[in-house]
């Protein structure tokens, strides 16, 4: 009967990869650079949905949800409209965010936890609406939508090779109170899938060199394995399992793009500031 369970998930988690994977492609390589910004917002506001949804004790204020969605899921569209000053115009969101929440709170009859309500929707917008955003970032730069594939590509690498080595020889707990499930063997695994799969890219990313590929996939497997830890953590303190059950097989988007939210920023300043 486990086997057969474990057949099944297989086959919803194989599924509904397909389908994200076909989403991502057609995304990516034929769509316009602003149906990239479009998917992106999605994600972003389905990803801070499932986020404070997450949070069952003290459950957000509907006009709290509101706001965090759609102030995260603006984000892309400021990268996309105003790249060449974009940094201002972000400084000029979070201001204003962080405003707006004073305000709908001095507006509402409880005062109860408000501070940590606040800091906690201002956390999500940062957390998930603007880390995600980087990859709008990327996309703008010159082969952009090959550098995204990389992105991806390497982060995702890392998830199936932890998944695989770990469930197959992990013996040795890497953070227990953190992810009781994650082992040693899985994380080191994750790594080397990682660096693999970057190094092979130099098919595709011929302008590179290959010391600088290695370090990207170096630099990406050790911080999407920060990435996914960091989630682990936000649904270890909320005593869940899964962001949600939007997607089959996988849970919720949330732990689809956990790895990719500190990967992300992380390749974009290594490409415009050292590459």
């Amino acid at each position: 009967m486990n086997h057969e369970l474990k057949a099944i998930n297989m086959l919803k988690r194989s599924v509904t990869s397909i389908i994200l994977i076909s989403v991502i492609v057609i995304t990516i390589f034929i769509l316009p650079i602003w149906f990239f910004s479009i998917v992106s917002s999605v994600f972003i506001g389905f990803g801070l949905y499932e986020f404070f949804r997450l949070n069952s004790k003290d459950k957000f204020p509907r006009s709290f949800v509101y706001l965090g969605i759609f102030s995260g899921a603006i984000l892309p569209y400021i990268t996309y409209f105003y790249r060449p000053t974009g940094g201002m115009w972000e400084a000029l969101f979070f201001i204003i965010t962080f405003i707006a929440l004073f305000i709908i709170q001095f507006t509402r009859k409880e005062n109860q936890n408000s501070i940590a309500l606040i800091a906690l929707v201002l956390f999500g917008v940062f957390y998930v609406g603007w880390f995600f955003t980087f990859l709008v970032k990327i996309r703008f730069l010159a082969d952009g939508h090959k550098l995204v594939v990389f992105l991806l590509l390497v982060t995702k690498a890392g998830d199936v090779g932890a998944y695989l080595v770990g469930t197959r020889f992990g013996r040795h707990r890497l953070l227990p109170k953190i992810s009781p499930k994650k082992s040693i063997e899985g994380a080191a695994g994750g790594f080397l899938f990682s660096l693999f799969f970057a190094c092979i890219s130099k098919v595709y990313l011929g302008w590179m060199s290959f010391s600088a590929i290695f370090m990207a996939g170096v630099l990406i497997g050790i911080f999407a394995q920060f990435g996914d830890l960091a989630e682990s953590l936000v649904k270890r303190d909320y005593q869940v399992k899964d962001s949600s059950p939007f997607l089959p097989g996988l849970g919720g988007l949330l732990d689809v793009i956990d790895s990719v939210l500190f990967a992300a920023p992380i390749f974009y300043i290594y490409l415009t500031i050292i590459i």
